[in-house]
């Protein structure tokens, strides 16, 4: 059993199971009764998305220490007791359950769920 990380409105792999939505905002101009079968995701996780303002300092980050600032705030965000709840939950059911979390940004390099899949990893969870 394993948590995929994925890049939702991508094809889903085989055996990827349900699919959850770590974003702010739903997919735009998509109806809701579209996101499961239009591959963007079968539950909408935001709390596990970085905040707007942390968002806005992923995207101006242009060098290693812009995006050093962004993972130090998301992790901050995550290390809430809330936060920190869902992540220990997700990576608990990764060991008994076939799951995807993930986010619309194609680079996954500049993205939060490149930390999301550490944060899990952290937390022993079983990463496809």
């Amino acid at each position: 059993m394993t948590v995929r990380v994925v890049r939702l409105g991508t094809g889903r792999a085989p055996g990827e199971g349900l699919r959850i939505g770590t974003v702010r905002r739903p997919p735009r101009g998509v109806p809701k009764s579209r996101y499961a079968s239009d591959d963007w995701y079968d539950v909408w996780l935001p709390n596990l998305a970085p905040t707007a303002e942390t968002i806005k300092l992923a995207r101006a980050a242009d060098s290693p220490e812009g995006w050093a600032a962004f993972e130090k705030r998301y992790r901050s965000e995550m290390s809430t007791p809330d936060s920190a709840h869902l992540l220990d939950l997700l990576a608990a059911l990764s060991r008994t359950a076939d799951f995807s979390v993930g986010c619309y940004c194609e680079d996954e390099t500049h993205c939060h769920r490149t930390i999301l899949r550490q944060l899990l990893a952290e937390r022993g969870a079983e990463l496809g």
